[in-house]
């Protein structure tokens, strides 16, 4: 019903048969009905095809699984088990997500990716290591841990069977399964067997594996090893049996193929020096390495490969001496391939006389050269009587030759496996062994020879013990479910078997043929068609053929080739060859050829002769001495026969576990699918058969839970009931009719082959319909939206659109009329430019006419002008030339009388100039008044030098001054302080007063005296106060005259030094100025002289001598330069001058100021005190007025208040005195002196503010007495109130307060009074903290109430959503937890209590001891008489405060004692509880400091080293114990930090006490001791985190990514065979409460103990890591867990790890980082991951991954419901390109290196106490 349901759907998709990809997936167009010949399908190409159904089966097409089941660890797990099905989901695996391992049932399928992967690591075996086979994604390693786990857990030996054809990689499998178990097991012994048991395949490799066509390192023998365990399951030892090794392959090799490995290591090696008397060469150089044309391959070095081969042997024992006999033998065998032979004739051969090749054979092998030249051309023939020597062709020799050449080979090789095996034999007795057999698998090629035959006969044995297994497992799982067994058909292949091996079978027939004289291969193929044609249906006889048979093999028709099966089997070589080689001289030989019981072991050192562990060799060992020759000579059939028997009975004995290894291609490209050679090896290995049994019966397996998870979706709330099991009945008896399709199970639901697929659909559809649902709602309210929007949009158009159009109305509105007005004022522009056009010509016309009247009148009046200037001229001239003659004369006369003067005067000035003396009476003068002036700049300069230092020393004395003022202020307002804090306190004491005035005013007689005196009082108050305010208003006015006046003079004294300075500097100006005239003056006679010299040119000749004017005129003009420059500068001088004068002024004024405004401050705060006394006179009268209206009937006592009162009036009246006093004074000394004098210090306005200071501080001491006076007030009233009885008088009262004005009696009430509020203050304050403590408990049980309140509902909602039987072991957990806490609370206070009763019993001891002492020491001194007379009276002695000195006494023979109870029987759970943490450290401590002050080094010695070796001790008994081990990590550390604190070094004493540093050690230095501790204490922590490791270890996948934290999130999967881990929370499982439990257990141990802080950080930090670590490893190896699901659960379990942290306050541990990796691999499974901004995201989001990781992760990505889409390889491709990170492939972690790195990271913080 459900197939035709399927079939029927459109689009359905299905597989059709191709004869290029065998199978193509193709979708119905068409709905498929029942009676169609026809189905329309749609290639994935894109082409359309009619597919016809077969008329006779009418069988379908088989149907593909949905997307979601494809690409799944386990081949079982898919809902249609078939052909296509199975090769589609390893395609898939292989090429997108290139991963090589796939399960299929019990079968793991291993595919050869011809490229080296990095997942093989230690790393990965470490993962791998413990974890259930279906938990982990496919593996080699998975496969050895259940063999390992099932070898341990069920005490069963175990079998690996590796299979499968030659390049598919098995030798690669069965050696990593074998590194698998070395690593994870061990040896027993010191003797590393297991690296001895990986050395063998070296050897192994090199001796049996060649290369083929199909293979480089292909196996050409099958193995059987067995690896033997002893009890604890470590390796002790090993063995091996091999099975049929293929000779033919020494003497001939096809194209492209090689000999054996060793043969071509030798030849590269033949240059080493060891190897020279082999007398090798190259490999091209033999006859048997050369026949395959490819001596190299590509990526091997034979040279280090022999290296490597060398070294294994040495490693198992063989010695040098037999490698190198080993090394003799094979170049022998190379050296006897070249023998040649030379006919004579048809029947016999000859070899060339001294033939090189046979020469060094003969040499090589220590044989006689021509014995041996003999028999290889001769044989010997033996009947009844006589013994014939017959010689033999050249094509028998050389047959004869390569059979030898074979025979030592084999032999050889039987040698070496026996020697191997004795290596790895233990003499420990084997307990159980795991068997890994590498086989040959199936093979058939085009022309198959007897090897084919007995590979195939092999695989036909195996397939059969494989199918008995699988069907045997399917009817153990049907039994134990308890589900109706209905027997299973099967393929037996046991006809086949039976025609091989039976009687009268293919190799009986075959041996007997042998034994006949004269059979050959063709009467033996005669007799099969006789025997075995038309008789058994698998033998079938080709057409064209009689030379060759057909057998049905389980995996496909092989056809074999008769010819070479006889020699094959008969194996023979002539008997005369073997005997010359037993007669070698080369010892080693012969050993080869004698029987196995007398081999030498090269290996043992000593003849002990054990025997191997194998129970037989490889092959059947030779016959004993009794028998015949007939039987010592067994066929090679027979042999094989024997020996596949044994290991049948091998491995039906043991549990198997099957490898199918899968050539992927011919080619060896590297992930490139074949899919033509992969379904041929996958009917040939069994693999499909696995699957045609699994889907025979009921393939798919689900948990009741897991049903209920996947398909709750299919469920109505009615169906859910509480019993899953009932619900998941009651749910598919109506999703699936047929009930022959399902079965229920005891724990699990059977499903038939295809049920699983059509519940996927309607799951499918129902939540594809829900989608549609959400989508419609969804997209019509996005369209709704969209609509709004339009319509929002259209409303917004039409609105502008309307607008644009008025506008564009308007806008033509506008313009007719602005056309308009154009038009009107463009017509009145045409006609008034007509008109001023017409003015303008008219006014031109006029001015042109007056223009030429006037040129005309004014030219005449020119020429007029003109003609009297002439004249003027004319005249003028006639008269001046007049004038210049006569002029002319007279000047001429005069010239020649001065001439003649000038003359004289020369003559003179001649003989002065001659005299220095003139030059300097010319220049005395002038020298003169330089100098004065000179004089004058310096004296002004001087002059303001003085005044600058006068100023400066003023301001300094003037900022003292002012600082010691403002200091003094400061002081004063300290002590105002101080009296308001006295005020406050009065008005507290006056409110007592109050109080008490009730009880005092009793008396009604002295009311009236009172009130009058109150009245009085107010009188004299209220004139008091007017007074006062009169006196205030004048002294405001007072204030702000001297304001005004300061402000005045301030102004005044800077105008007047204003004033000078610009005076001084007119009068320098005018001064230098005159002088600059004067010496200008000069400069102009010196210049008229130098004229006169320039006139008296005719004696120049005379000038010589004398200097030149020009020289004088340019030092006088240099000279008035300088001159010029100076008297500039000197004005600059003085223009700057009163600058400077003028900022001392400035300054001085403001500070004048500032002085002058802090008195008027202090002025306004003095009024401001006063104003608050008048209110405070003010509320007196008002409380006066209120105690008149209440208590007038009671007499008032009020003689003391009005002294009180009184006191306060004198007082303000006496401060307003001073304050008037002080005012007048000011005003005198501003009146009386001027403004500059004002701020010297001797000033009497200085004088008047120092007194100013004194009056207030007066006027403090003042107020001091004021609150004397109260006081003693208030204990007079106090004493009135205690004798209120006999002093009713006010006159008493009075008197009393009077006498209290003494001194004394003041000082006593105060002291009195002062001592009372302090014992009231005391009282108080212990009150309120009793409270606030209480306050304080109440607030934190709320607190704990609270979070016990929520917790208990955070378990009752988990217990809700458990099932029923869940929810009581939950609910009986809880309340098991619970009381256990409620114990312990219990126990913490048993123990306190008993802590105090010890204390108490103790100092009761104590107490009873010395009271003991005393009354002892009484009775000595005291006479008996005495002690009967006298009274016995406590006497109370004072105890003296001892002085401990921090050491322990104890003596050297209880050094053993006391280690004893200290470290080796102390608990740590007693010393945590009951005493204080680092006890143990302390005592140890207190030891060594007595040994220390002792100066015992060997007590300190001795103890130190006993401590260490018993800590060491106990960690090595109780090592698996985390409370122990952190105990001693505590304690350790602790003592290392006393020993450090006290050892004396400066370095660890810089925080200590003087008291601590008394303590420190003195005479032994311990430093190589504290190393050692050191050391110890870091053993200690790695030992407590291997501890913590592998208690969290088995918890971190189940809690961390296997349970289900949030429920319902993940989708659970269909399953395979191979079930994983359940995310349930069953009985047995952990979760991440587990988790969370077992970290608050580690951290309250951890606490408990005392351990320091940052090491508790450290080792949380370390938790956290291995948590992170091994989470993230799995989520990396685990296909299953790559989802979005899962990523949601991871990130939440994280923030549960964090929360934590915030809980414990760890935050800053550190630990929080080391999840970084998971975090953000958890966010990658959950981010979108489609185009390229996705990846650029991705990149920058993980950081912490690297790319490798995030491509795994990316390829493991696996959808859990058909809405997630897998990720695209070009997605992935774009990642890798983009992150700039480099590429390694996982991201897994040594954990013993962390350890080692994180224990680098150990601070020991040193103690302080």
């Amino acid at each position: 019903i459900c197939a035709s349901i399927i079939y029927s759907d459109f689009f359905a998709r299905v597989w059709i048969p191709d004869p290029e990809e065998v199978w193509k997936s193709a979708e119905l167009l068409k709905d498929y009905k029942p009676g169609d010949k026809v189905l329309l399908l749609h290639l994935e190409e894109g082409k359309d095809l009619e597919y016809r159904l077969d008329p006779k089966t009418k069988e379908l097409p088989h149907l593909r699984n949905p997307d979601i089941l494809v690409g799944e660890n386990d081949l079982t797990a898919l809902s249609y088990l078939h052909e296509p099905a199975v090769l589609h989901n390893l395609r898939v695996r292989f090429i997108d997500s290139k991963l090589i391992y796939t399960y299929c049932g019990i079968v793991l399928v291993a595919i050869n990716p011809y490229e080296q992967l990095p997942i093989y690591g230690e790393d990965i075996i470490n993962a791998y290591s413990g974890q259930n086979m279906g938990d982990m994604d496919p593996h080699i390693f998975a496969v050895a841990e259940e063999a390992y786990k099932q070898m341990a857990r069920d005490e069963r030996n175990q079998s690996i069977i590796v299979s499968g054809e030659s390049g598919a990689g098995k030798t690669v499998s069965a050696k990593y399964a074998m590194r698998y178990f070395a690593t994870v097991s061990g040896s027993a012994s010191e003797a590393n067997v297991e690296e001895k048991v990986l050395a063998s395949n070296p050897i192994m490799e090199s001796i049996g594996n060649a290369k083929t066509t199909r293979n480089d390192n292909s196996s050409r023998f099958g193995k059987y090893i067995e690896i033997g365990f002893d009890k604890r399951y470590r390796i002790i030892g090993a063995n091996m049996r091999t099975y049929l090794l293929e000779k033919s392959r020494v003497v001939f090799q096809a194209e492209e193929e090689r000999n054996y490995h060793i043969f071509y290591q030798l030849c590269a090696s033949a240059k080493l020096p060891e190897f020279k008397m082999l007398r090798l060469g190259n490999a091209d150089n033999f006859h048997y390495t050369k026949q395959g044309g490819s001596p190299v391959i590509e990526g091997v070095d034979d040279t280090k490969e022999m290296a490597h081969t060398r070294q294994a042997c040495t490693l198992l024992g063989i010695s040098e001496s037999y490698q190198m006999g080993i090394f003799r033998i094979l170049a022998g065998i190379l050296h006897l391939g070249n023998v040649a032979f030379t006919s004579r004739d048809s029947d016999s051969c000859t070899i060339p006389p001294k033939h090189e090749p046979l020469s060094i054979f003969s040499d090589l092998m220590g044989v006689d050269y021509e014995e041996m030249c003999h028999w290889l051309c001769h044989r010997k023939l033996a009947t009844a009587t006589e013994t014939y020597i017959k010689p033999i062709s050249k094509l028998q020799a050389t047959n004869a030759r390569d059979a030898l050449a074979k025979h030592i080979y084999a032999k050889l090789f039987n040698w070496i496996v026996d020697h191997v095996n004795q290596a790895l034999h233990s003499a420990v007795k084997q307990h159980s062994f795991i068997g890994v057999l590498d086989i040959y698998g199936f093979e058939t090629f085009e022309i198959n020879s007897f090897e084919q035959f007995c590979i195939n006969y092999a695989n036909e044995k195996l397939q059969q013990q494989f199918n008995m297994h699988v069907f045997k497992l399917e009817q153990e799982e049907y039994m134990k479910e308890q589900i109706p067994w209905t027997l299973i058909d099967f393929y037996d292949n046991q006809p086949c078997i039976n025609l091989i091996e039976s009687k009268l079978g293919i190799l009986d027939l075959l041996d007997e043929e042998c034994k006949m004289p004269k059979g050959t291969d063709d009467t033996w193929a005669q007799k099969l068609y006789n025997t075995h044609l038309n008789k058994c249906a698998l033998f079938e006889k080709p057409r064209l053929s009689n030379k060759a048979f057909i057998i049905q093999h389980f995996a496909d028709k092989v056809e074999y080739q008769c010819e070479g099966f006889l020699e094959k089997n008969k194996d023979t070589v002539f008997e005369e060859q073997i005997k010359v080689l037993k007669s070698s001289k080369f010892k080693m030989l012969p050993e080869l050829f004698q029987d196995d019981e007398k081999a030498i072991s090269p290996t043992s050192a000593t003849s002990s002769g054990r025997m191997p562990l194998s129970r037989t060799p490889a092959k059947p060992t030779k016959g004993r001495p009794g028998q015949t020759a007939k039987e010592h000579k067994k066929t090679v059939g027979h042999q094989f026969r024997n020996s596949l028997h044994l290991l049948m009975e091998t491995l039906n004995a043991t549990t198997p576990h099957y490898v199918r290894c899968i050539k992927p291609n011919d080619f060896k490209f590297p992930f490139t699918f074949d899919e033509k050679r992969a379904v041929q090896q996958l009917r040939a290995c069994g693999v499909l058969e696995t699957i045609r049994i699994s889907a025979a019966g009921f393939p798919s397996r689900w948990t009741y839970q897991e049903f209920f998870s996947r398909y709750r979706v299919l469920m109505k709330q009615k169906d859910v009931l509480s019993d899953r099991k009932q619900t998941c009945k009651n749910v598919l008896e109506k999703l699936i009719l047929d009930k022959d399709k399902y079965q229920f199970g005891k724990t699990k639901i059977f499903f038939r082959a295809g049920q699983v697929a059509y519940l996927e659909k309607l799951r499918a559809d129902k939540l594809r319909a829900a989608c549609i649902r959400i989508q419609k709602t969804i997209r019509g309210w996005l369209l709704r939206k969209k609509y709004l929007r339009m319509r929002k949009a259209a409303i917004t158009v039409q609105r502008y659109v309307r607008g644009y159009q008025a506008r564009c109305y308007a806008k033509f509105l506008r313009r007719t009329k602005a056309a308009t007005i154009i038009q009107k004022y463009w017509r009145m522009y045409i006609v008034r430019r007509k008109y001023k056009i017409r003015r303008t010509a008219t006014i031109v016309l006029q001015s042109y006419l007056r223009g030429y009247l006037a040129r005309n009148r004014y030219r005449k009046m020119l020429r007029e002008h003109k003609a009297v200037i002439i004249q003027k001229w004319v005249r003028g001239w006639l008269a001046r030339t007049r004038y210049k003659r006569s002029m002319h004369a007279i000047i001429y006369l005069q010239c020649c009388f001065r001439r003649m003067m000038a003359k004289r005067e020369l003559k003179k000035l001649k003989i002065e100039a001659r005299s220095v003396e003139r030059y300097k009476k010319l220049h005395i003068g002038m020298e003169n008044k330089i100098m004065q002036l000179q004089r004058k700049v310096d004296e002004q300069n001087k002059d303001y030098k003085c005044l600058m230092e006068k100023l400066t020393t003023l301001e300094g004395i003037y900022n003292s001054e002012t600082e010691k003022l403002r200091s003094d202020l400061e002081r004063l307002q300290l002590s105002e302080e101080e009296a308001k804090v006295a005020t406050g306190r009065v008005l507290s004491l006056q409110e007592e007063i109050a109080k008490l005035r009730k009880d005092l005013e009793q008396t009604q007689s002295e009311k009236k005296s009172i009130e009058e005196r109150a009245d009085k009082y107010k009188q004299e108050t209220e004139q008091l106060v007017s007074n006062l305010k009169e006196e205030n208003t004048l002294l405001k006015q007072e204030k702000e005259a001297l304001n005004h006046l300061i402000v005045e003079q301030a102004k005044e004294m800077t105008e007047t030094m204003e004033k000078k300075l610009v005076e001084e500097t007119k009068q320098l100006e005018l001064d230098l100025n005159d002088e600059r005239l004067r010496y200008q003056n000069l400069l102009n006679e010196f210049s008229r002289l130098e004229e006169r010299y320039d006139d008296l040119k005719e004696e120049m000749t005379l000038m010589v001598n004398v200097p030149k004017p020009g020289h004088k005129r340019t030092d006088s003009t240099h000279s008035s330069n300088e001159s010029e420059y100076t008297f500039s500068s000197e004005i600059a001088e003085t223009e700057d001058m009163p600058l400077r004068t003028e900022e001392p002024s400035e300054k001085k004024v403001p500070l004048d100021m500032s002085l002058f405004l802090k008195l008027q401050k202090r002025v306004t705060e003095l009024e401001q005190e006063k104003q608050v006394m008048q209110d405070e006179l003010d509320r007196k009268e008002e409380q006066v007025l209120r105690s008149k209206a209440k208590e007038e009937e009671r007499p008032q006592i009020r003689g003391a208040e009005l002294e009180y009162e009184s006191l306060k009036r004198q007082e303000l009246e006496s401060e307003n005195k001073k304050l008037k006093n002080e005012l007048n004074e000011l005003r005198k000394a501003l009146s009386e002196k001027s403004a500059p004098e004002v701020t010297a210090p001797g000033a009497p306005a200085y004088r008047v503010l120092m007194e100013q200071l004194t009056s207030v501080s007066e006027e403090l001491d003042v107020r001091k007495e004021e609150v004397l006076i109260l006081r003693s007030q208030l204990v007079s009233q106090k004493e009135a109130i205690q004798h209120k009885n006999t002093m009713t008088d006010s006159t008493i009262l009075l008197e009393d307060v009077q006498k209290m004005k003494d001194k004394g009696e003041i000082a006593q009430a105060y002291i009195g009074l002062k001592e009372t509020n302090r014992l009231l203050e005391s009282q108080l304050q212990s009150q309120k903290r009793s409270h606030e403590n209480e306050a304080e408990a109440l607030r934190g049980e709320i607190q704990s109430l609270k979070e016990e309140n929520n917790r208990q509902q955070q378990l009752l909602a988990q217990n809700l959503q458990l099932p029923p039987e869940a929810r009581i072991e939950a609910s009986l957990q809880h309340e098991i937890t619970r009381l256990t806490n409620e114990n312990l609370d219990l126990m913490e206070q048993l123990e306190k209590q008993d802590k105090t009763v010890r204390k108490l019993k103790k100092q009761l001891k104590v107490f009873a001891k010395k009271i003991g002492e005393l009354e002892v020491g009484q009775m000595e001194n005291i006479s008996p008489g005495q002690i009967i007379d006298e009274p016995i009276r406590p006497v109370n002695i004072p105890r003296k405060e001892k002085d401990f000195q921090g050491m322990l006494e104890y003596k050297k023979e209880d050094e053993q004692k006391l280690v004893k109870n200290l470290i080796l029987e102390l608990k740590p759970r007693g010393v945590a509880v009951n005493l204080i943490p680092g006890l143990p450290a302390y005592i140890l401590f207190m030891c060594v400091r007595h040994a220390d002050y002792l100066n015992d080094d060997q007590k300190v010695r001795s103890l130190l080293t006993s401590t260490i070796n018993s800590i060491k001790k106990v960690l090595k008994k109780r090592g698996d114990d985390f409370e122990t081990v952190s105990f001693w990590l505590s304690n350790t550390c602790r003592f290392l930090h006393c020993l450090k604190q006290y050892s004396g070094e400066e370095g660890f004493m810089k925080h200590n006490t003087s008291r601590q540093n008394e303590h420190c050690l003195t005479n032994f230095d311990l430093a190589e001791y504290r190393q050692v501790l050191s050391d110890l204490a870091i053993q200690i922590y790695q030992q407590l985190v291997r501890v913590l490791e592998n208690i969290l270890q088995p918890m971190i996948v189940s809690g961390m990514l296997e349970h289900e934290t949030i429920q319902g999130v993940s989708g659970v999967k269909p399953t395979g065979l191979r079930k994983r881990t359940s995310s349930i929370a069953d009985e047995g499982t952990y979760t991440l409460d587990s988790i969370l439990r077992q970290l608050n257990s580690f951290h309250s141990v951890m606490c408990q103990h005392g351990m320091d802080p940052e090491l508790i950080k450290q080792v949380v930090k370390q938790m956290f890591y291995i948590v992170g670590a091994i989470t993230l490893n799995n989520l990396l190896l685990r296909k299953d867990m790559c989802s979005w699901s899962k990523g949601m659960q991871i990130r939440y379990n994280v923030s549960q790890l964090e929360e934590w942290l915030r809980d414990k306050n760890l935050m800053n541990s550190g630990a929080k980082e080391t999840l970084e990796p998971l975090i953000q691999a958890a966010q990658l499974l959950q981010v979108k991951k489609k185009t390229d901004d996705d990846a650029e995201a991705i990149c920058s989001m993980c950081s912490a991954l690297t790319t490798a990781q995030i491509v795994k992760v990316l390829n493991l990505y696996t959808p859990v419901n058909e809405f997630e889409e897998r990720v695209s390889v070009s997605f992935i491709r774009t990642i890798q390109v983009r992150s700039p990170r480099l590429s390694f492939f996982v991201f897994l972690f040594f954990f013993e290196d962390l350890v080692d790195f994180w224990c680098g990271e150990i601070i020991f913080i040193d103690s302080k106490n």
